[in-house]
């Protein structure tokens, strides 16, 4: 007899899961959280999940008690006899830290692989992972899932004239490329230096930006201080317009404010996270339909390649 599936959420990424399972013809399962008043907490699913094919919907981005909530959810679930636990992660946090960039630092995308594993994750299901070779730091399956699948059409249905696809740094330009290639547009590629972390220093563009409307591409914005610089530099060579497209809004610290100072026109996301703020110029997309045509694919041992664009 086939496994149920069942679809619970982490307490901060509610929003997402109900609108992944109500996309998948299911509803969110039944679980709590108990705070201690030391800052401890324990999970419990509140139904049986005895033999089932258990998915939780839970991103790590800060702080690290996303991470741990999850951990105790999988730890939760294995022990309650559950067939299966895939943790459908769409924001892979910690996934900046994956190498050695200089001595006496951590490998923190390697470690938390490492904390998922031993929790007793069965596979792992995540969205445009800030370094590829993260899939490699598993010994499970990992279905690595591109925000393009969503913004791509997006893009094309807005019929942008003189399209000049750019990347904010040398580090995208791989992906920019590749939007280029699709779209058949121009491409620019922004140089920048960091001071340190967080803190952009100089920056220059390569490629032709002069009456072109720019829309710059990235995996996520965090102080949003690169894409500002960027899309300000861009506009003074002569852009026509700039917009930008990405799919984790971290915003953090500062980034609202520059996101509404800069030249940028229009910046639209995936919903990987949740939004803190309003903007008349940010703009969302729903990723609830592709991760619930996902998962019904693995949970019926479907090919999922199709939902891949580029």
């Amino acid at each position: 007899m086939k496994s149920k599936i069942k679809i619970f959420a982490g307490s901060n990424s509610e929003y997402l899961a109900s609108k992944i399972a109500e996309a998948a013809g299911l509803e969110v399962g039944d679980s709590s959280i108990v705070r201690f008043s030391d800052g401890e907490f324990e999970t419990c699913y509140e139904e049986t999940v005895r033999g089932a094919h258990v998915f939780i919907v839970q991103s790590t981005f800060p702080p690290s008690d996303n991470l741990m909530e999850l951990l105790l959810m999988i730890d939760a679930a294995k022990r309650a006899s559950a067939y299966k636990v895939c943790a459908v992660i769409p924001y892979f946090g910690f996934a900046r830290q994956d190498r050695k960039d200089r001595p006496r630092v951590a490998i923190g995308a390697k470690l938390v692989a490492n904390l998922l594993t031993a929790a007793g994750v069965d596979r792992v299901m995540t969205m445009d992972l800030h370094a590829d070779q993260i899939q490699g730091f598993f010994d499970i399956p990992v279905d690595h899932l591109y925000g393009s699948t969503v913004l791509l059409p997006h893009l094309q249905n807005m019929n942008i004239p003189d399209l000049v696809i750019a990347s904010p740094d040398m580090g995208g330009s791989k992906r920019a490329n590749t939007y280029a290639k699709y779209l058949d547009a121009g491409l620019a590629i922004c140089h920048k230096s960091r001071k340190k972390a967080n803190v952009v220093g100089e920056m220059t563009a390569i490629g032709d930006v002069d009456g072109k409307n720019v829309v710059i591409v990235d995996d996520m914005i965090d102080t949003a201080g690169t894409m500002a610089m960027a899309a300000n530099m861009l506009k003074d060579k002569g852009a026509k317009s700039v917009r930008a497209l990405a799919t984790h809004p971290i915003l953090s610290g500062p980034a609202y404010e520059r996101i509404e100072e800069s030249a940028l026109e229009e910046v639209i996301f995936t919903n990987s996270l949740p939004l803190h703020k309003e903007s008349d110029k940010i703009k969302t997309l729903s990723i609830a339909d592709l991760f619930a045509k996902t998962i019904l694919n693995v949970y019926n041992c479907e090919s999922i390649s199709s939902n891949f664009v580029i």
